[in-house]
């Protein structure tokens, strides 16, 4: 008898982090049956040393370039593939759902959809620094440890804060920050999301309360905007948890939330 072919999880990261942030995920997803895929955004390098040395390769990449490259890969698969992203990458996944290009999405902190108009002053502070100079968006731009401390690490220890900054963090392209920032403003805006599509696979939301990247009240106003669809949308947060939750220690209980809510809608490897 031919062995059952694996449903496919396609895992997007975000801004400033590597896919490699991802391994424990696919090792516990690749355990629970699933085939994991950990593509780079374009013009990303497969290794976070390589990303650092050439930072250039990404510069000016936009949202609809990075969605459209996943895209292209989910086209080549022998099934569309479960997404799972986090911030940019939880609104590529919103995107590329939209599309019908997934089975469903799971999208943890994600980039503001066009039609959030919610604003918190933590978010404001975690980016100021990039869009307060538009030539950013030309550019691949990285986080300090400062920086990377206060939107990413603020709900973990110092020394838990720097291991995942030397091990994961790389340059990133700043051309989506402005795109997403600006997306109620633009008409053809490339933040814009199907949300009223009734045909899609479930869609989770999950946020942490302790986010200063993408602040618990964006992931909440972004649940709102899927009220016109009468497809499953679901929100789960977590009171003491920051931007960091997919890579620092707590990542294996959002795995395994993950991995019983796909369960729970028939979609269990």
């Amino acid at each position: 008898m031919a062995k059952a072919e694996r449903t496919p999880v396609m895992f997007v990261h975000g801004l400033w982090l590597h896919s490699s942030s991802w391994e424990g995920w696919a090792e516990r997803f690749r355990e629970a049956g699933y085939e994991p895929i950990l593509p780079e955004w374009p013009g990303v390098p497969n290794s976070v040393a390589e990303a650092r040395k050439h930072p250039d390769q990404q510069a000016g990449v936009g949202l609809m370039e990075i969605s459209t490259h996943h895209a292209d890969i989910i086209r080549k698969l022998p099934s569309k593939p479960i997404l799972i992203g986090h911030s940019v990458g939880g609104f590529i996944v919103q995107h590329l759902l939209g599309q019908d290009l997934g089975r469903a999405a799971i999208a943890i902190c994600p980039g503001q959809i066009k039609g959030v108009f919610a604003i918190a002053p933590a978010q404001a502070r975690s980016t100021i620094a990039f869009l307060s100079n538009p030539a950013n968006t030309k550019r691949a731009v990285s986080l300090n440890p400062a920086q990377f401390r206060f939107g990413f690490a603020n709900a973990v220890s110092q020394q838990e804060c720097d291991e995942m900054y030397s091990k994961w963090t790389i340059p990133s392209p700043a051309r989506p920050l402005f795109q997403l920032a600006l997306g109620n403003f633009i008409p053809n805006s490339p933040a814009k999301v199907d949300t009223a599509n009734a045909k899609r696979g479930p869609l989770l939301l999950m946020s942490g309360k302790l986010d200063h990247t993408v602040p618990d009240v964006l992931t909440r106003s972004t649940f709102k905007q899927y009220r016109n669809s009468s497809a499953s949308t679901e929100y789960k947060r977590y009171d003491d948890r920051g931007h960091s939750l997919i890579c620092d220690s707590g990542w294996p209980q959002l795995a395994e939330d993950s991995l019983a809510w796909l369960k729970a809608k028939g979609l269990g490897a």
